[in-house]
């Protein structure tokens, strides 16, 4: 309690805001000022007056806000919390891509690098990523980075063919296997499973919705009884906020440990050194900003 009330003291006194991600722990979650995936979190860092934003999540939200809104400065807490799935393409590697399929207009998944955003055409997040895909005329051809799950799914449902990379969410990819829908049917007869896209084909085979988080969060206002395909952190807090429903995690193996280097420690350091600030190269920054906001124009 100590924590956050000093927390909250130096966030009136430095017109700090904290933004924190949805798979946060609950402790994050509740001293936030807004929560939400990656799109609504891009909406609200473009939005919002502030001197400082506190990014909870991991170093991509991070610098994404940053480009959005250069006029706050954006800490991260952990310096070290990152995303694997970004990791799993560079700058160059897509330009080499690109190279093969000259003309082609390149989507990159939000949880991307700032560099690759700068070598990209225009964004999406798992929220708007069908969205995306159906602006881009029927004529041209698409490249689709990093996530491969994210791209099949985007793909078959809109009926396209792109030239989709390989890279994948190791919470997700991992996470979950035919064993546990199996398992968990059976144990919850009753239920439905939603699923997030970042899942393998196989899971989404066998889920009955298909959602973002965000989707998620809203699905389960209305809706008892639910299997969730996606990490723990959100099913942890659905129940906190829902504690009459029955809302069950598919596998407690999906666990996503950079999300989880976050604690109410390092917010409060964070706030009183303002360490960790995310300052983005300009040049890469302005050709990021343009990919950031085709999406946010839809």
């Amino acid at each position: 309690m100590e924590i956050i009330s000093e927390i909250k003291r130096l966030k009136a006194e430095k017109n700090a805001l904290i933004l924190a991600h949805n798979y946060q722990d609950i402790s994050i979650l509740e001293v936030a000022d807004f929560t939400g995936d990656s799109l609504q979190l891009s909406i609200r860092a473009r939005e919002v007056e502030t001197g400082i934003i506190v990014f909870c999540g991991v170093r991509f939200m991070a610098e994404t806000a940053a480009v959005l809104n250069p006029r706050a400065k954006v800490l991260l807490p952990v310096a070290d919390a990152g995303c694997p799935m970004a990791d799993m393409i560079t700058a160059e590697e897509l330009r080499v891509l690109k190279s093969k399929y000259p003309g082609a207009v390149v989507v990159c998944y939000v949880n991307s690098t700032l560099e690759v955003k700068a070598e990209s055409d225009i964004c999406c997040t798992s929220s708007n990523a069908v969205r995306v895909i159906r602006s881009i005329p029927p004529d041209q051809q698409i490249i689709f980075v990093p996530d491969q799950n994210l791209g099949s799914w985007a793909a078959l449902q809109t009926g396209r063919e792109m030239i989709i990379h390989s890279g994948y969410c190791v919470v997700h990819q991992w996470g979950f296997t035919l064993g546990d829908v199996k398992r968990m049917r059976d144990k919850y007869p009753e239920h439905k499973l939603i699923a997030h896209p970042e899942c393998t084909n196989a899971i989404l085979q066998n889920a009955d919705e298909v959602m973002s988080t965000s989707g998620m969060m809203a699905y389960a206002q209305d809706q008892d009884k639910l299997i969730f395909a996606t990490e723990v952190g959100l099913i942890d807090y659905l129940n906190h906020l829902h504690p009459g429903k029955s809302l069950v995690a598919l596998s407690h193996r999906a666990i996503c440990k950079n999300m989880k280097k976050t604690h109410l420690k390092d917010v409060l350091s964070a706030l009183q050194q303002e360490r960790h600030h995310v300052k983005p190269e300009a040049g890469i920054a302005a050709k990021a900003l343009c990919c950031l906001e085709r999406m946010l124009a839809l």
